[in-house]
């Protein structure tokens, strides 16, 4: 007993710090809040096989730790990466001993599931279909594309998010000066800025803050008050980031978030990766960049360049599937795109002079020949009556009234000539044209 204290003692902090209640767990309420699935079934020790799918240092292997320190079941844990079918069979031989002899369920975590191959994964299927095990398994890949799809379909996928700067902040505090388990023997204080740096930084990585927080501690020499200050400046050697003023409520934020839309506005590429850089080292959050660029796409962009607005939102759907670093590599490809592409705000003035309008004018009829023919009573009112579909006339254009008769003539789009707007311009004069010709 006291090899293992003195072992623990020794382990690293994140390791220490490890939770082994539900209720010392620290964020991932949408799955563990007490009005919760999961954390009835926990509770209840009637957990039935799950999969815990989400980034590093979000708690999958802590809670597998909690439930095996709050279930009456056999438990289990082997890692997927160094792991074989002699493992996975000695745990099955085994949790049908223990059901037989002592009517226990047995619980197997399997760290890395997505580490399994296809085989290693079949094996496990009907002794989990059985009840022989009840499966754990945590990963950090998308459980849909890495895991069995006979495994998913027996078993609850619950998704662990990023940690907030918030729940960081609580684990960075109770890190210091928590004295059972964290660096609060040691007599370290944390200034807040530190922490709110650290918490930000660390990227919902509990981990990531932890080891941090230790090595601050660690290496950090005492003041003259007798205690070790982690300031500002040793947070930053801690994490290996540079202190950069960004402050994501401040105006440095704004005023960076400014510079990057107005750059691709500008068509400066250097200057839109250079703010982009500035905010992903920063901690920036990548979904919020990609929303920002979806904007401009359309705002500054448009019809000049349709593709624009693909590239941004596929962008933003791609960021959210691959995860930094990587996604870097995508935000800088759309964003260089976006600011090499020909400009034009033709859509922006569109809608508002549009909505101007609207206010201005209020409830103008639609023209009879446009409205409805199909529900009862359409034929009685002469809606839809004279309507000529378009498809019938050279260029799949005819004049017709198609604005309220109040605002005949009324323009609100006129394409600008840059890029493929000026096709657009041409196309449409074009056919205007040749109808006008062909009336005559």
């Amino acid at each position: 007993m006291q090899e293992k204290n003195e072992s623990e003692k020794e382990s690293p902090l994140a390791a220490r710090l490890r939770p082994t209640t539900l209720e010392e767990i620290v964020g991932q309420q949408h799955i563990i809040g007490k009005d919760k699935l999961l954390y009835r079934a926990i509770k209840a020790d009637k957990l039935s096989s799950v999969i815990f799918y989400g980034p590093p240092g979000t708690g999958k292997t802590t809670l597998a730790k909690v439930i095996a320190s709050t279930t009456s079941a056999d438990f289990c844990q082997i890692n997927a990466t160094i792991a074989g079918k002699k493992d996975m069979e000695e745990v099955v031989e085994k949790a049908k001993q223990t059901s037989a002899m002592y009517g226990k369920r047995t619980i197997l975590f399997i760290d890395e599931i997505h580490r399994f191959n296809k085989g290693q994964q079949d094996f496990l299927l009907p002794y989990v279909e059985d009840g022989t095990i009840i499966l754990i398994g945590a990963t950090t890949e998308n459980p849909y594309f890495e895991v069995n799809g006979a495994l998913i379909s027996r078993s609850n996928i619950f998704q662990l998010q990023p940690l907030t700067k918030d729940d960081l902040k609580v684990l960075i505090n109770r890190a210091v000066y928590d004295k059972d388990k964290g660096m609060g023997v040691y007599d370290a204080v944390i200034e807040d800025d530190a922490a709110e740096f650290l918490a930000d930084q660390a990227g919902g990585d509990a981990r990531h803050a932890l080891n941090a927080i230790e090595l601050g501690v660690m290496t950090t020499d005492r003041s003259d008050d007798g205690k070790i200050h982690i300031t500002l400046e040793v947070a930053s050697q801690c994490i290996q980031r540079r202190i950069i003023k960004f402050d994501k409520t401040g105006d440095n934020h704004y005023n960076t978030i400014s510079a990057f839309i107005k750059s691709m506005r500008g068509s400066d590429p250097d200057a839109a990766v250079y703010y982009l850089a500035k905010m992903l080292y920063a901690g920036e959050s990548v979904t919020f960049i990609a929303r920002r660029m979806m904007i401009c796409a359309s705002e500054d962009v448009g019809n000049a360049d349709p593709m624009a607005l693909v590239v941004a939102t596929n962008a933003a759907q791609a960021v959210e599937r691959v995860g930094m670093p990587e996604a870097q590599i995508i935000l800088s490809q759309a964003v260089t795109y976006i600011a090499t592409a020909p400009k034009s705000n033709a859509a922006v003035v569109a809608i508002g002079d549009a909505m101007d309008c609207v206010k201005e004018t209020g409830d103008l009829d639609i023209p009879n020949h446009l409205k409805d023919a199909h529900y009862k009573s359409a034929g009685k009112l002469g809606a839809g009556k004279g309507y000529k579909y378009s498809h019938d006339y050279p260029n799949n254009y005819c004049k017709q009234q198609y604005l309220p008769y109040e605002l005949t003539g009324k323009e609100f789009y006129n394409p600008s000539g840059n890029g493929y707007e000026l096709k657009i311009r041409e196309h449409m004069k074009r056919i205007k044209k040749e109808a006008e010709n062909q009336e005559d």
